[in-house]
């Protein structure tokens, strides 16, 4: 009886991949349409096979869950409130990781048989590549939140289940894991899922909400909607910032009432978007925020807000304070790019324990636009920060910058003498650009001043100095230790922690970069680029990097007319750049493997990394996608929105 009913199955998933689309039944739908098509070409699976699913080792099992700890913990209590609400008989509520693997399952002792039985394991994988068309995998294919009722389940041994499932998305918009109610019941209709699909969808996006208040408790955190009766409730905007008032994160309802992507609002100043000053909006945070407030944004929408955070308003007070010291903005630094923003955070608190950095990164890829961001976010922002780079100034010229003179110590030095750049720094940051161009004789002054904090200027006598260092390079200073020219003492004193700021070409954030240094460059001026031409902006390879492509955009704003940047606007390098690819690929060692490779990267650039987006552009499986991926040594990246 089965056998007849799988083999009944397999026939109808057959006649609807092979483009036989009968007018009733699940193949009737689209997105199961697509899902079976993928299960039989991509993941060439069986509809008709009865092998159970495929379950996670024990210790890998308690790995994943070790990896998404704290969203376990808040969505306990929603899954339990979410299985009482169905009235508890006859479904399994199950949480996922962003793999598919089950991780947590919440359902009556008396059931968890039948469902064990359905394959509704803790650790089974119900990714769409291993189980077919099914709720949870579906889900993480299409992103969103669907029913797969019964046979419009690929495998003929899930016909028996009704799954309905919600995403769950992390702050930045990549998939943590997917919430599903699954149900054995013979009775379940189609029509009857709609009541279970909205309680799934509002339950992941309560667990959605959360996660994300808790991921940023330390942040100043905007939580905004249209009505003020709707702020705290699952479809208000979150918005969380930093203490210079950058945008850090945002869930898709922010992006929806701002109306602007992610890409577009992430590291740019939250006062851009919103009718006040940032002291005005901080002046309004609560530490148990509660009572909404009216708030417009700069295209003035009507909005209402609460803002959670220490209240920056001052007492009044009994004596005089004294006058407050405006601390300075975040300097001109995009942090978009996640591995930069991590690099970010450590270089910051080593920094704050006095260990010195060194940065690595090529020419122009904006080393002193980090160190400034990081002396700028520390406890010295309102001391000074003083830059020297050492290539750029004559060799015998460098000691007296770096150490000051007296005055009348040497013929032509001035009466009142100088001082040097670290004394200018005390209390300070000293940046050291081109640390690897210093010559021998300083390093070794440098080291001393380094150890015994204390500065001896040309003539003059020893004086005591609270400084720290931030140091940087595009050079192997440990090749340059090697052949005697850098000092190996001194790279180790240097080198508390090392940063490789990566070249622009291979950055993830290079949209949101172009965006924040157009904005810096208009100045207030409206400035639009046309898509062709934001493109071409996008793929060029910046060999000058970060700094290349900001005198750019600064032409490209001087010359700007009528407030829109054309491709024909654009400099020949740039508009030429295909061309050029192509000379190179076709002067390679390996033409057909370069070629292969380039055209890989600019689908997957142009379908923002969406896996299934790329294949069909490119007119292969997933399969053979992620095969090629791997051949090139190609790294994933999660699909941006």
């Amino acid at each position: 009886m089965h056998n007849d009913h799988f083999s009944r199955h397999a026939r109808q998933v057959l006649t609807v991949t092979r483009g036989q689309d009968p007018q009733h039944g699940p193949g009737s739908d689209p997105s199961i349409a697509r899902s079976w098509l993928r299960c039989l070409e991509d993941y060439h699976l069986d509809p008709a096979l009865t092998i159970a699913p495929t379950v996670l080792e024990h210790d890998r099992l308690l790995e994943s869950r070790e990896r998404l700890q704290q969203v376990l913990h808040i969505a306990g209590n929603e899954m339990n409130n979410l299985h009482q609400q169905l009235s508890g008989a006859g479904h399994a509520v199950l949480l996922t990781d962003a793999r598919g693997v089950i991780l947590n399952c919440v359902t009556a002792p008396s059931e968890r048989k039948v469902f064990e039985r359905a394959g509704l394991w803790l650790g089974a994988d119900w990714s769409e590549a291993c189980e077919g068309t099914n709720g949870i995998g579906t889900c993480l294919v299409e992103r969103q939140a669907l029913t797969i009722h019964r046979d419009e389940h690929f495998r003929g041994r899930h016909t028996g289940l009704t799954c309905s499932a919600s995403p769950v998305f992390d702050p930045h918009g990549d998939l943590l894991a997917v919430l599903d109610v699954s149900s054995a019941r013979e009775a379940v209709s189609r029509q009857s899922q709609f009541h279970t699909m909205a309680l799934v969808n509002l339950s992941a996006k309560m667990i959605e909400s959360c996660y994300f208040l808790r991921h940023f408790e330390n942040h100043w955190l905007l939580r905004f909607h249209l009505q003020a009766e709707s702020v705290g409730l699952f479809s208000e905007g979150l918005l969380a910032f930093d203490g210079e008032g950058r945008i850090c994160a945002l869930n898709q309802s922010a992006q929806n009432l701002l109306g602007q992507p992610r890409g577009r609002l992430l590291g740019l100043p939250v006062e851009m978007f919103f009718d006040c000053t940032l002291d005005q909006l901080l002046g309004r945070a609560s530490a148990n925020a509660s009572a909404s407030w009216p708030l417009r944004t700069r295209d003035g929408r009507s909005l209402f807000a609460v803002l959670r955070g220490e209240s920056r308003r001052a007492p009044s007070p009994v004596v005089q304070a004294p006058p407050k010291v405006e601390r300075p903005r975040l300097p001109g630094i995009c942090l978009g790019d996640e591995a930069l923003q991590s690099d970010f955070r450590k270089a910051l608190r080593v920094f704050e324990r006095d260990v010195p950095l060194l940065i690595n990164g090529e020419t122009g890829s904006g080393k002193e636009a980090f160190a400034k961001a990081v002396h700028h976010a520390s406890q010295r922002a309102d001391k000074a920060f003083v830059a020297l780079n050492c290539a750029a100034i004559p060799e015998n010229l460098i000691e007296s910058e770096l150490f000051g003179y007296r005055g009348g110590s040497f013929t032509g030095a001035r009466k009142e003498g100088m001082r040097g750049k670290l004394q200018q720094a005390d209390g300070g940051t000293l940046f050291l650009d081109e640390i690897g161009d210093m010559p021998l004789a300083l390093q070794t002054r440098l080291l001393r001043v380094l150890e015994d904090r204390l500065v001896v200027p040309i003539g003059g006598e020893p004086q005591a100095v609270n400084v720290r260092i931030i140091s940087a390079t595009h050079r192997d200073l440990l090749m340059r230790v090697a052949d005697g020219t850098f000092r190996e003492d001194l790279y180790y004193r240097l080198n508390g922690l090392e940063v490789a700021l990566p070249a622009l070409r291979e950055r993830s954030d290079k949209s949101q970069l172009l965006d924040f240094l157009l904005t810096q460059e208009a100045e207030g001026q409206a400035i639009v680029l046309d898509g062709d031409a934001r493109q071409a902006l996008l793929d060029f390879a910046w060999p000058g990097n970060v700094r290349q492509l900001r005198t750019v955009l600064r032409t490209l704003v001087a010359l700007c007319d009528g407030g829109r940047v054309e491709m024909d606007d654009l400099p020949s390098m740039v508009r030429l750049a295909p061309s050029q690819v192509q000379i190179t690929v076709q002067r390679g060692k390996q033409p057909l493997e370069d070629a292969e490779r380039l055209v890989l990267l600019a689908a997957l650039e142009q379908q923002r990394w969406h896996m299934s987006l790329a294949a069909e552009q490119l007119g292969v499986s997933r399969n053979t996608l992620y095969r090629k991926l791997r051949k090139h040594g190609i790294a994933l990246r999660s699909a941006t929105e």
